[in-house]
């Protein structure tokens, strides 16, 4: 990922702005006087807002989805209780009869038991999404109640086997469950709980007449959590849904920003000619901080990896984001060795946990806001050795 003037310069500007931050600690405590105040301050709809987060922020993906499976209220708390500044709650997609779940995909069947429950055997079917074919059974095609009925199962068994001893454990929650969740933990906490939910393929599910944003915003109001202050920053891969919810709420906003030579959808289907390419230029950036607070990027465009999977040096991406006003919150590390840089795999065990500390130190230096993570946990120790070095 990127330096801002130089790798060493970076660094030193990612440790001052750390040492200044109110670090929690692995076992998730906190001082309790501070984060008491805080929650008192966001119920009454005010405190600091982004500012009031740690820097580098712990955000945990999909909740503590190292350890349980995605999506799932157990992950969530875990998440919390490992001390994750920020739970990834969740990525919203709809039901049938518009009310709005927390799936990482509208395709149930590699993250749910549906295909255990031969009553739903007729509703597995083949969509175009987002110009790729899919089969299996999709969220939009059941009601909420028909919903319920199923319970969360580990969506990447094969590298954690140690999850599906939770498979079936956890129902499939809600976008209000969970802000139900979200002013539960902040009360017995004495701590604002903060959240980020995703906004999943809007151009997609607005031709299907279920409109995300505009439900989003409804629920968001209801609750009271669509100021400027409240602790639920809203993230998409669609520029444009982005900037329709910033027209709907005052919410933090942040654009999700894959591969560079990929096209976010809404751009495909508007006949929009540019790519991420585009966006990460200081001309593109400075368009998405007219409208949002942050961006997501994907780990390799702060730092490139090479031919051999090999981190490369840091791109510029740090610093001319901060130039334009944006924070930025890539993802995603995970502990395990296929998901870290070549450089970071240790030993022949394709999924034991690799030097991710190492790679977090490497990300660290550039300057990034926060990082996704699989592994709360984790990332907190390494914040904690990046302060200390």
């Amino acid at each position: 990922m990127a330096t801002r003037e130089s790798n060493e310069q970076a660094g030193g500007t990612g440790r001052r702005a750390l040492l200044g931050a109110a670090v929690l600690g692995a076992s998730g405590s906190v001082l309790a006087a501070g984060g008491t105040a805080r929650a008192a301050d966001a119920r009454r709809g005010g405190g600091r807002g982004l500012k009031s987060l740690p820097v580098p922020t712990i955000i945990g993906h999909r909740g503590a989805s190292g350890y349980r499976p995605e999506h799932t209220l157990g992950a969530y708390q875990l998440a919390l209780d490992m001390g994750a500044d920020i739970v990834e709650a969740g990525d919203l997609v709809p039901t049938r009869d518009g009310h709005l779940v927390c799936r990482h995909e509208p395709e149930i069947g590699g993250t749910t038991d549906v295909a255990d429950h031969p009553e739903f055997a007729g509703r597995r079917t083949t969509k175009t999404l987002d110009g790729v074919p899919v089969t299996g059974w999709f969220t939009e095609d059941f009601t909420l109640a028909e919903l319920k009925r199923l319970r969360a199962v580990e969506r990447i068994p094969a590298n954690r086997p140690h999850n599906t001893l939770y498979d079936g454990r956890w129902e499939i929650p809600t976008f209000e469950e969970v802000l139900r969740w979200q002013d539960e933990q902040t009360r017995k906490r004495g701590k604002q709980v903060w959240i980020y939910p995703e906004t999943k393929h809007p151009t997609y599910f607005r031709g299907l007449g279920l409109g995300l944003e505009e439900r989003v915003a409804k629920i968001l109001r209801r609750h009271g959590k669509h100021r400027r202050n409240s602790p639920v920053i809203l993230q998409s891969f669609e520029p444009t849904g982005v900037q329709r919810l910033s027209r709907l709420v005052d919410n933090p906003l942040v654009v999700l920003l894959s591969g560079a030579n990929s096209r976010p959808w809404d751009f495909v289907e508007s006949g929009d000619p540019r790519t991420v390419a585009d966006l990460i230029t200081p001309e593109g950036l400075g368009e998405i901080a007219s409208y949002a607070q942050g961006i997501g990027p994907t780990l390799d465009l702060v730092i490139p990896r090479d031919a051999n999977g090999r981190l490369t040096r840091p791109t510029t991406l740090v610093r001319d984001a901060h130039r334009a006003g944006l924070i930025l919150h890539p993802y995603t590390l995970r502990n395990e060795n296929p998901f870290l840089p070549a450089d970071y795999r240790r030993g022949t065990d394709p999924d034991a946990y690799g030097d991710v500390f190492g790679a977090y130190r490497a990300y660290f230096a550039t300057g990034i806001d926060g990082v996704f993570t699989d592994h709360p946990d984790t990332g907190l120790l390494a914040r904690e050795d990046f302060a200390d070095n």
